[in-house]
């Protein structure tokens, strides 16, 4: 094995700095604009940011551009850490966040679409910060699908190839030219998508601010409001619920096959297995709790003036009921985290329902966290085929999806992940216990970080946030927060000896 080319590596580094702080800096143009008294704190984070990025691109000018696994891997994981150190300056600048510990934490769950977040009180934020916290989800969102189709299956990780042959990545162990081409289209669709939405919300009622915030939040499946009680603030706007409804359905699905939707390809919509029990799962989980919140439930109450509408029996609304049944199911399943209400309050069972929802996930492809529907679909076959086997040990008898024989390296891959998903999950829960917190708060917080949610139950349930967290413990979430969002394996790689060895 050859040595690390650490010059692509510190390379890709820049880039992404000055992707940052470019952004930076028209954070800190809408801070001039709304006189918020932000400008300084963000312009000079920006400049920062820049140079170093412009820094370290030119200290790496010249060399072969050409990357292999192990350079990958490095990418890949320092990339959303350096994006996410970077990402703290605004917070810090501005003297916002103070505290190191909760600027990381907060930017952590930006870039990675946790939507876990410190701030007591979001609405006195200056705007500007609030569109930066909104722009860190809409980053990681975009890059997580750029990351999905382009580099992973690179990677060998496990599941992804079986939605990659649909999209037009690498099919070289270096950047293939096609990743520009797949990652352009994307972006393209991914900020089309989000100008749509935005502007839907205005038109529905929403102030243009709250629009393109909410809008870049939902597309990116992070869950960052502007408001304090999250969607619940326009309880009485059902219209802007919907909208956003419709848009975290969006989210959650695959983007290549969107891509080839929107260019009259709907049959790979209606062959794709994932999809179809995606879209089954969502009519399903949201019939059941609809049908329990009707008999069972009361009203509940989040942390402001407006009620949450949860038993229509009461209220004599059926809809309200069927409305924040979907909106809850969508916002946990594409691991999205709005709140409309506060569901640990409807009924034991759906308490539990919905912290088993933290560990669905939705598509491949999509910008959700989880463990995705389509690992789920490979599992359960994989269980049906060996009853199969059982029965006739001398029959070949391969695990198919959408009709095609799946490779047995990727069904060990995807039961690999499996393990180290559960294993994971437990240690993340022994470690929330051992800082102090309860068991159903450590079992929330630890299925949260790791599914890449945001709102867990227990302590940090959708009414609360996580700013009472231990300081160990929110570096200890922004950590499993990383490892959920990228795959696990990307990570956990890097901490093995043969990694590091040049033979």
């Amino acid at each position: 094995m050859k040595k690390l080319n650490f010059k692509i590596i510190l390379q890709m580094m820049g880039i992404l700095l000055l992707f940052n702080g470019a952004f930076m800096l028209f954070a800190s143009a809408l801070s001039r604009y709304y006189e918020d008294g932000a400008f300084h704190g963000i312009f000079l984070a920006g400049i920062i940011t820049l140079l170093t990025g412009g820094l370290l691109q030119f200290a790496t000018k010249g060399f072969k551009k050409q990357i292999k696994r192990r350079e990958g891997y490095l990418v890949v994981t320092f990339g959303w850490i350096v994006m996410s150190l970077s990402g703290t300056l605004p917070y810090i600048m501005t003297g916002e966040i103070s505290s190191f510990t909760n600027a990381f934490f907060e930017t952590m769950s930006g870039y990675t679409t946790t939507g876990a977040s410190i701030l007591d009180d979001i609405e006195s934020m200056p705007k500007s910060l609030l569109f930066w916290r909104s722009t860190t989800h809409w980053i990681g969102g975009m890059g997580i699908i750029v990351l999905a189709i382009a580099i992973l299956p690179l990677l060998g990780i496990g599941g992804m190839q079986l939605f990659a042959a649909e999209a037009p990545g690498p099919s070289a162990d270096k950047l293939h030219p096609r990743i520009t081409d797949t990652a352009k289209r994307l972006w393209f669709l991914y900020f089309s998508l989000t100008i749509i939405q935005a502007i839907l919300l205005k038109l529905a009622g929403m102030g243009f601010f709250d629009a393109i915030n909410h809008a870049m939040s939902t597309l990116a499946t992070g869950g960052f409001s502007t408001k304090n009680s999250s969607l619940a603030f326009w309880n009485d706007q059902p219209l802007i619920q919907y909208i956003v409804i419709v848009f975290m359905f969006i989210g959650g699905s695959n983007f290549v096959l969107i891509y080839f939707a929107l260019k009259g390809k709907f049959s790979k919509f209606l062959r794709d297995e994932e999809f179809k029990s995606y879209a089954f799962t969502i009519i399903a989980l949201t019939i059941l709790v609809s049908i329990i919140v009707y008999f069972n439930a009361e009203v509940s109450k989040v942390p402001t003036d407006i009620q949450v509408i949860a038993h229509p029996m009461i209220m004599g609304e059926l809809e309200s009921t069927f409305r924040h049944a979907l909106f809850q199911v969508l916002a946990l399943v594409t691991t999205t985290g709005f709140v409309t209400a506060d569901y640990t309050t409807w009924t034991p069972f759906l308490t539990v329902l919905f912290f088993l929802m933290m560990f669905l996930g939705a598509s491949s492809g999509s910008t959700s966290g989880g463990v995705k529907i389509v690992r789920h679909i490979v599992v359960i076959k994989n269980g049906f085929t060996e009853f199969k086997r059982s029965m006739h040990p001398n029959a070949i008898i391969p695990v198919r999806y959408n009709n095609l024989t799946i490779s047995r390296s990727i069904v060990f891959n995807v039961m690999a992940f499996f393990i180290l998903y559960l294993v994971a999950f437990v240690i993340g829960t022994a470690v929330f216990s051992f800082i102090g917190l309860d068991f159903i708060s450590s079992l929330g917080a630890s299925a949260s970080s790791l599914g890449n949610v945001g709102p867990a139950i227990g302590e940090f349930g959708p009414v609360n946030n996580f700013n009472s967290l231990p300081v160990f413990g929110k570096w200890w979430s922004s950590f499993l927060m990383l490892l959920g969002r990228l795959e696990l394996f990307t990570v956990l790689i890097i901490f093995t000896p043969y990694f590091w060895k040049n033979n």
